[in-house]
């Protein structure tokens, strides 16, 4: 693609999925490029999001507004990130830049890269969120100060890695660019391990607790509340490190509850320590 380089204030955006994510994205953008096109299944998310003047256009259908769009990204549950993947070609011929926001790359960028050459690809996944979904729990401010992490592929062209660059910039997030073996391996132990680990916690704890319930348990616990259609495809897709970052947290746990059983509190509390010194050093 050897065009002009992109620039955000006179290209069209569309954005597919308008929850939390992509309307929260797309409320950021609003007035910082030429057009921003709303795609979502769901007639009342289409209603809410026009509403409220969230995009200028909207409709549930991709083939009626991807043509006239010069950058697509895809903000949906990753299995349905590959959906629209495989389906991207039949919804417009147009030449555009690509991309997406899904929580696991390696099998994204590989769906990427099958791509027509008329479509121009990048990964893409911000670090922020919660775990109320939906365009009624969306942010205009929910990508500030936030990273953003770009998984490019080989094919992707300096006019994509801009369109990407101003996007994080428009938005104030923080650019780093990794490959996507690597994306994966780290955010199975700093988002997908986490989830699973509120997840046993909540499933653990005997219900008839919940009037004591504070502000630490629910702090520990709050990833549980995010919607399991979203992370199961997470987890699939990244099984692999999900499954080791679980294998060294189950060690660890074994250390702890091993020094607990014999009533070893000296090196229970040399575990703790190193627990406090290792959470200073990665939240810092």
């Amino acid at each position: 693609m050897n065009e002009p380089d992109f620039n955000l204030a006179e290209s069209k955006i569309a954005i597919i999925g308008l929850g939390l994510m992509g309307g929260s994205l797309a409320w950021a953008l609003k007035g910082k490029c030429a057009a921003l096109f709303g795609i979502d299944p769901h007639q009342a998310t289409l209603e809410l999001a026009l509403s409220q003047h969230i995009v200028d256009y909207a409709d549930s259908d991709p083939a009626k507004l991807l043509p006239d769009a010069d950058l697509v990204i895809l903000a949906a549950p990753v299995p349905a990130i590959l959906t629209l993947l495989e389906q991207l070609p039949a919804f417009t011929s147009n030449r555009c830049i690509v991309m997406d926001l899904g929580s696991s790359k390696r099998l994204i960028v590989e769906a990427m890269s099958r791509l027509p050459e008329r479509f121009d690809p990048i990964g893409g996944h911000p670090i922020c969120g919660k775990e109320k979904l939906s365009l009624a729990n969306a942010e205009r401010t929910l990508y500030y100060a936030a990273p953003f992490l770009l998984t490019p592929l080989e094919r992707t062209t300096p006019r994509a890695l801009s369109a990407a660059r101003q996007i994080i910039e428009a938005v104030g997030a923080k650019m780093t660019i990794l490959d996507a073996s690597k994306h994966d391996r780290i955010l199975a132990s700093t988002s997908h391990l986490p989830f699973l680990l509120s997840s046993a916690l909540a499933l653990s704890t005997p219900g008839d607790v919940a009037p004591f319930v504070g502000t630490g348990f629910k702090s520990t616990s709050r990833l549980a509340g995010t919607s399991s259609s979203m992370m199961l495809g997470v987890l699939q897709s990244n099984r692999e490190n999900v499954l080791n970052a679980l294998h060294e947290f189950q060690y660890q746990l074994a250390e702890i509850e091993s020094a607990l059983s014999s009533n070893d509190f000296l090196n229970l509390e040399s575990d703790l320590i190193q627990a406090q010194h290792k959470y200073q050093t990665l939240t810092q």
